[in-house]
């Protein structure tokens, strides 16, 4: 048989991780299971990693570099409300596609608060600038003058409301509903940039011309769709 090289080794134990850690939880993740999941003898994980805490401190490195690869593709390089309704909706459909994924970054972070040290602040301090880097240079493209403060919180509310969504579908694991919910997010998004950016953009399949809407009628359409959503039966 041949023999996997320890890179390739090291890999497989931190993906192994974090599918335990999202069945298990951060403290039920031992290393048996871990090297059970990676199909690799205990000796081996032990080998490639001196300690528990530095395969953590990879799983952590390994979960903001997937995040910030998400980001990366669903960057459409288009005038700044295409792109963050595209950052969103890359994240919510990837959240949708990937709950296992989910559900540990939830529980890392929940541990991580715990410890010492600012990983989780780590993550999101990558993935903040990840995105804010993208809406940046969707500004400039555009030649938009949005403030440094706009961008700053339009970046939040794309992240708090993928994180929302991602919470929401771990509790309910209702796939018909998630992925409802996926256009009724985006159109949160919506509301907020036509009221707040002044433009707001139209959803990928409507390709159909229209006439230019107002700010005003935008933001007034956008909560109408979001109060059609709640029931009182």
């Amino acid at each position: 048989m041949a023999r996997i090289p320890a890179a390739e080794r090291r890999a497989e134990l931190v993906a192994a991780a974090v599918r335990v850690i999202a069945v298990h939880g951060v403290d039920g993740a031992t290393t048996r299971r871990i090297a059970q999941e990676a199909n690799a003898p205990l000796a081996t994980l032990h080998y490639c990693f001196a300690a528990k805490e530095e395969l953590f401190a990879e799983v952590f490195e390994y979960v903001s570099g997937q995040y910030r690869e998400v980001l990366t593709r669903n960057a459409v390089h288009s005038d700044v409300s295409t792109s963050a309704r595209a950052l969103l909706r890359g994240l919510l459909e990837w959240y949708l596609e990937n709950r296992d994924f989910g559900a540990s970054i939830i529980e890392l972070v929940s541990w991580a608060q715990r410890q010492e040290g600012a990983q989780a602040e780590m993550v999101y301090n990558e993935a903040f600038a990840t995105m804010r880097t993208i809406l940046e240079t969707a500004k400039t493209a555009a030649d938009r003058s949005l403030d440094s403060d706009t961008i700053d919180a339009l970046t939040y509310i794309v992240s708090a409301l993928s994180d929302g969504f991602a919470l929401n579908w771990l509790v309910f694991t209702d796939r018909a509903a998630a992925e409802r919910q996926i256009e009724l997010t985006v159109g949160v998004l919506d509301a907020w940039m036509a009221a707040n950016l002044g433009t707001v953009a139209a959803p990928a399949a409507d390709s159909a011309p229209h006439a230019p809407e107002s700010p005003e009628a935008s933001s007034e359409r956008n909560l109408r769709s979001l109060v059609s959503w709640v029931g009182v039966d």
